[in-house]
């Protein structure tokens, strides 16, 4: 759901690149004419254009059979249109940032409940440093959802001081990012990989399961490892919110890390005389980020080579 740069089909993917402009406009006249001929006579106008590419990108998975769903949340959590699935694997919230206000409130404290609003009962959730409140704010969220949240483990501890991950995206802030990214696939792996034994099906599957062993007191399969101490800072009113445990990537996790790249994201394009240096910010946050990002990468340009 990320806005598009070029094209429309952007915002839809298979295995990381966009669909087809033929698929794109098969699934597009099936939804719209299937959506036509259902409308209700009194309220006949169509959803709204981000409601509408949520409802055809929902289709193309199921009809093109994904095996894994990524989806993500347009504004906020709670009332976003995406927010339907009753039974995702697993849920991840990002880097908090104040955007939106006029839908989702203008603290942080406010937009942290929004976020909130996608945990599911028995769902393990994951979340990245935050500021103390809307951590706490999270973490009640959590509670109140009936699912367990967890702090991931700052890349080092993935990397276990034997070698340095490599990230195809620039910028110090992508280390959270690819955290949470880790954290997020290896627990879809495991949990998945439990329901296949139970007989789950797939994305979009008959089966709503969850994997044996697991439930909102122990969201992940056996022998994944105990949770380990909780850093400091986040004792938050006698309820700690635990932190994950950190693992060894796989040989393709650390590939996909490392290959991983975002047109118009921490971009550099060199053009003759000239390098440009693009980034989509537009939250204050993340500009920050990018003039972090920016200045280290003229730095590094400006090194004289050995």
């Amino acid at each position: 759901s990320s806005p598009h740069l070029v094209q429309v089909r952007e915002r839809i993917r298979i295995n990381g690149q966009p669909i087809s402009k033929e698929l794109f406009s098969k699934y597009f006249w099936l939804v719209y004419n299937r959506l036509e001929e259902t409308k209700d006579p009194v309220h006949a106008s169509m959803p709204a254009y981000f409601r509408f590419l949520t409802i055809m990108a929902f289709h193309v998975f199921l009809q093109e059979k994904v095996d894994l769903a990524v989806v993500e949340v347009g504004i906020g959590g709670a009332y976003d249109c995406t927010n339907i699935i009753r039974a995702p694997v697993v849920c991840g919230v990002s880097s908090l940032g104040i955007d939106h206000t006029s839908i989702l409130g203008d603290t942080m404290e406010k937009i942290a409940w929004q976020k909130g609003g996608i945990f599911k009962p028995g769902v393990p959730a994951f979340t990245v440093a935050q500021p103390e409140r809307p951590l706490e704010v999270l973490r009640d969220r959590a509670q109140e959802r009936e699912c367990l949240l967890y702090l991931c483990p700052e890349l080092d501890a993935f990397e276990g001081g034997r070698r340095v991950l490599e990230l195809g995206l620039a910028g110090t802030h992508q280390r959270s990012n690819a955290a949470l990214a880790l954290q997020l696939a290896r627990t879809w792996l495991q949990r998945r990989s439990c329901r296949g034994k139970a007989g789950g099906q797939g994305w979009g599957g008959s089966d709503p399961t969850v994997a044996p062993g697991v439930s909102a007191e122990h969201p992940f399969p056996p022998g994944l490892g105990e949770l380990k101490e909780v850093p400091p800072g986040t004792e938050l009113a006698g309820r700690p919110v635990p932190l994950a445990p950190a693992f060894q990537p796989t040989d393709a996790m650390i590939q996909g890390l490392r290959e991983t790249e975002w047109l118009g994201r921490t971009q550099v394009l060199p053009r003759g005389p000239v390098t440009w240096y693009l980034d989509g910010a537009h939250t204050t946050s993340s500009v920050q980020a990018c003039v972090r990002w920016f200045r280290q990468a003229a730095l590094n340009q400006d090194k004289p080579h050995e």
